[in-house]
């Protein structure tokens, strides 16, 4: 995938267009980024991203330059305790990994005019993933009904309801 091209869910790339509309003065430096992440995005449901890309709340591993690898994981808002595992996308690193493949890289201009590059290297995690993961295994036993009524006690004449087939089931005026 070229460099300037980046993959968004629909969520993602509403997130950016609300990120463009509202950029304040103290956002000026992700507005480049922004709009180029809009300009050049190919946007998909959450079911057809590829595992490799990049999204919200995914953890991804990273390379600032030639700088050591971190991992983060992609948030929409800076926690209100600065925290080393969240890197929001209110930050133009944060904002350059979303959206990109694995070994894609992204350049931009920091804060202070120095052009930075930020290549993804790996998606440990992403929720679109897991999602489809979880769906095609199917339902988990913990998804089974806790109570089951049983009418009469015989295993076989299971019900959902307290009423037997054909019985209605207003006990009228003695029960008030």
């Amino acid at each position: 995938m070229p460099m300037n091209t980046c993959i968004l869910t629909a969520k993602d790339f509403t997130i950016l267009e609300a990120m463009r509309d509202r950029c304040l003065d103290w956002e000026a430096a992700l507005l480049p980024i922004v709009r180029r992440k809009l300009e050049s995005a190919q946007v998909v449901f959450r079911a057809d991203i590829p595992e490799d890309v990049a999204t919200l709340n995914s953890r991804v591993t990273f390379r600032v330059g030639a700088g050591a690898s971190e991992t983060r994981t992609l948030s929409q808002h800076a926690e209100p305790v600065p925290s080393a595992m969240v890197l929001p996308i209110t930050v133009p690193r944060g904002l350059a990994l979303l959206g990109l493949r694995e070994g894609q890289a992204f350049l931009f201009n920091d804060h202070w005019g120095r052009t930075e590059k930020v290549e993804l290297q790996k998606v440990e995690y992403q929720p679109e993933a897991a999602r489809r993961r979880m769906d095609a295994a199917g339902p988990s036993p913990q998804d089974k009904p806790a109570l089951v009524l049983v009418w009469n006690g015989l295993p076989d004449r299971r019900r959902r309801s307290g009423t037997a087939p054909g019985d209605f089931d207003d006990p009228g005026p003695s029960a008030a």
